[in-house]
């Protein structure tokens, strides 16, 4: 479970980010990373730590190839929970990216994971996605990214 406090923080900073992001307001988007990236850092392998921090700093991330490591960075410490739900979550995340910059079998891999843990979960859009994602690159579809 994270803890209430980073939990409000982390989710204040991703909603601030999303309006900074919207007014195209750079300044403010890079300091609030700068805060959020802090956040993960300082309770990095503390009772604090939770994949939940990471996955949201790896949404934020703007470039694919330092975003991927971040996710797998909260894939792993999800995966030492036992946190299906952010398995599945970071997955999903992490196998959208892989998609789109042409690593098809690093996806098909990331989502057969994500799908696996999922069978556990109660998030039937997430469970759709996920099989919607991994069926468009197992027949060869283009996959569409709602971004």
């Amino acid at each position: 479970m994270i803890n209430t406090k980073i939990y409000k923080a982390v989710y204040g900073l991703a909603e601030k980010l999303m309006k900074a992001a919207a007014k195209d307001d750079r300044e403010t988007f890079d300091a609030l990373y700068a805060e959020l990236r802090a956040i993960c850092i300082d309770n990095e392998n503390t009772d604090k730590d939770h994949p939940e921090q990471w996955e949201t700093l790896a949404d934020f991330t703007e470039e694919i190839d330092d975003a991927l490591p971040i996710y797998q960075k909260a894939l792993d410490k999800a995966g030492a929970k036992q946190s299906n739900d952010h398995i599945a979550s970071i997955g999903f995340s992490m196998a959208s990216l892989q998609a789109e910059t042409g690593q098809t079998g690093a996806a098909i891999v990331s989502l057969q994971q994500a799908r696996t843990s999922a069978q556990s979960i109660e998030d039937d859009e997430l469970k759709a996605d996920i099989d919607e994602l991994l069926e468009s690159l197992t027949t060869g579809q283009e996959p569409h990214f709602d971004q």
